[in-house]
């Protein structure tokens, strides 16, 4: 590098670094979905809108995008952001917003990488998008969602979707209980994506476990872990289990868990160790 371009790197003005966010996604309606499409779900679709100012558009949050890809936009035209790419702030509502905006500007068929972090002073996800509008979350068995509808009537890219199902673990969320879902790996699981604040839940979960109520249905508690601010238990099924099946015993347990939320007595020493446990083994993310 010659000594007039280092100078002109030195001279240009330091982008001010992105703080991190602890709970990116907090506020929004659709918090739990979004956390479990960076994190657990392998393919899905959020359908987001626009707010005024920045055109009103509909526009797809997916899980991921082929390539890891940033955003693109479908040949149908419609523009997608990925929730999971190679490269993050620290801020992850600013990270999708951005990509978001960055998606807008592409023309049908193209995609873009993530070339570079967004400034520290952009816009998150509650600047850009229409709260109001209730968003449209999908979870997939393939890809699909890659590409438009015509293009999915083409044979060769048909099959070349429904091949990508061998690639992921297949995972449903559990009809009537935003957040839960089910997968299938060795075994079958479901992992609750709770949107309470991390130590009432763990409390709410030490209450249930000293009283041991905190299986269901034949399902086995195996721990928790913490992603985006928020708490994911997890309970092995038993072998078998489809996620429909899961419907009435979760209608059953979900009361007794609301009513652990509920309790504000301290913790007795039962409950504490119970909660140390937890604590304790807390699982890996995958």
């Amino acid at each position: 590098m010659g000594k007039k371009s280092r100078r002109e790197r030195e001279k240009a003005p330091k982008k001010k670094r992105v703080q991190f966010v602890d709970r990116p996604f907090k506020g929004l309606d659709f918090e739990a979905r979004l956390v479990a499409m960076r994190e657990i779900v392998p393919a899905a679709t959020l359908r987001v809108k626009l707010n005024e100012a920045h055109g009103g558009e509909d526009a797809l949050i997916v899980s991921v995008l082929p390539g890891m890809a940033s955003a693109a936009r479908r040949e149908d035209g419609v523009a997608m952001a990925a929730a999971q790419t190679v490269m993050n702030s620290g801020d992850a509502s600013l990270d999708i917003a951005d990509r978001l905006l960055a998606a807008l500007e592409l023309e049908a068929g193209e995609t873009a990488a993530a070339s570079e972090l967004p400034d520290a002073d952009g816009e998150r996800l509650a600047d850009v998008l229409d709260l109001s509008f209730e968003p449209e979350f999908t979870a997939y068995s393939n890809f699909a969602f890659w590409v438009s509808e015509d293009e999915l009537a083409k044979p060769d890219v048909k099959a070349a979707v429904e091949e990508t199902a061998g690639q992921m673990v297949p995972t449903v969320e559990v009809e009537g209980f935003e957040g839960a879902f089910w997968c299938r790996m060795q075994r079958e699981f479901v992992r609750w994506v709770r949107p309470e604040a991390e130590a009432e839940m763990l409390d709410a979960l030490a209450r249930l476990q000293a009283k041991r109520e905190l299986n269901f249905d034949g399902a086995v508690f195996k721990g928790a872990f913490r992603t985006s601010g928020m708490l994911i238990p997890v309970w092995e099924l038993e072998a078998g289990t489809e996620a429909e099946e899961l419907v009435g015993p979760l209608g059953e347990f979900a009361p007794k868990l609301e009513a652990a939320l509920a309790e504000d007595t301290a913790l007795t020493p039962e409950e504490r160790r119970a909660r140390n446990g937890i604590v304790s083994r807390q699982l890996t993310l995958r």
